[in-house]
């Protein structure tokens, strides 16, 4: 009996979290892609979205979905980035590491591969 209610939590825990992860590009309207994003304005982020996905926020209207080259280790929410920057631009086949919690060695480089913008739909 108290496996069984323990693997009702469990699911229940699990559905939770899931819900609770939403898209950060709802309600936008994504224009065409770009090699570069300007970073000289304030920004938040990058923050990883999932195994493949970056989001940039630079404020504003327009968010970033930045894809990523290949397969890169340890690309996960929660993780921290280590940005390679060379001026005001993030673009394509610019670099980054992933550093994942607890760990104290970053992940080998891996690579931007264009930027999408994602703009708030008109109300």
């Amino acid at each position: 009996m108290h496996a069984r209610l323990a693997t009702v939590a469990s699911l229940a825990l699990a559905l939770t979290l899931s819900a609770a992860k939403s898209d950060p590009f709802e309600g936008r309207v994504a224009g065409p892609a770009a090699q570069c994003v300007d970073t000289s304005v304030t920004m938040t982020g990058p923050s990883i979205y999932d195994d493949n996905v970056i989001v940039i926020n630079p404020g504003g209207k327009r968010m970033w979905k930045a894809k990523v080259r290949g397969q890169c280790p340890g690309l996960r929410p929660f993780n921290t980035l280590i940005v390679e920057r060379w001026g005001s631009q993030l673009c394509r086949n610019d670099r980054f590491r992933v550093l994942q919690q607890g760990m104290s060695i970053p992940s080998q480089y891996c690579f931007f591969d264009g930027f999408v913008p994602y703009e708030r739909g008109k109300k």
